[in-house]
């Protein structure tokens, strides 16, 4: 493989490694451990914008790193979602949205794939296209998402005085509520646009 070429791929797939890294940490309860799953999540949510710089800069925009860009933003929210839940700091519905979520919309735009759509390009209509391929959405959404999670880790650090534990698990649960709300939304066009993938009259 030549890595010059697939730079952005690599990335977009090393992410989900540095992520698994991050969740690890959170089960050994150290301080130093959660500064690190701190750093960790900020490496990984970082490089989803390094990725997409380094394709479009360097010309490799394909369906394969788009799908390799979804697939890793897909695995990396599910992961700390889940390992939130599993450790009793969020509720378990919010995996299951993001899981079910998943699903829905990565299956729909698979039969995109298949017609020549890019996973975005299919979104035909004005709003379809702001709530799910808008810079502002996404960037929104993405503030939200990695706010959430590092202000959820520095909430459950070990040995962090309790009145700031209180007010950063406050905070970061209003951040979860708010990713998770934008998580569903961001899915209303693909399922309310998805009748032309199977209109074979087209």
């Amino acid at each position: 493989m030549d890595i010059k070429k697939n730079s952005a791929n690599i990335v977009s797939v090393s992410r989900i490694f540095i992520a698994f890294a991050s969740v690890g940490l959170l089960f050994i309860n150290t301080t130093n451990a959660y500064i690190w799953a701190i750093i960790l999540a900020g490496i990984a949510f970082s490089m989803d914008a390094v990725d997409g710089y380094l394709a479009r800069k360097f010309g490799q925009a394909s369906q394969l790193g788009a799908v390799l860009d979804i697939m890793g933003d897909r695995i990396v929210e599910a992961i700390y979602w889940i390992v939130f839940a599993t450790l009793g700091w969020l509720s378990v519905i919010f995996p299951i949205i993001c899981v079910t979520r998943a699903f829905v919309t990565d299956n729909i735009r698979s039969i995109a794939l298949t017609k020549g759509m890019t996973p975005f390009g299919m979104q035909t209509t004005s709003w379809g296209k702001f709530i799910c391929a808008s810079k502002f959405m996404k960037t929104t959404y993405a503030v939200a998402k990695v706010a959430a999670y590092i202000i959820l880790i520095f909430a459950h650090t070990p040995e962090l005085p309790q009145y700031i534990a209180k007010t950063s698990e406050t905070v970061g649960l209003i951040l979860a509520w708010i990713a998770i709300i934008f998580c569903v939304v961001r899915a209303i066009p693909v399922v309310a646009e998805c009748g032309k993938l199977f209109d074979e009259s087209k």
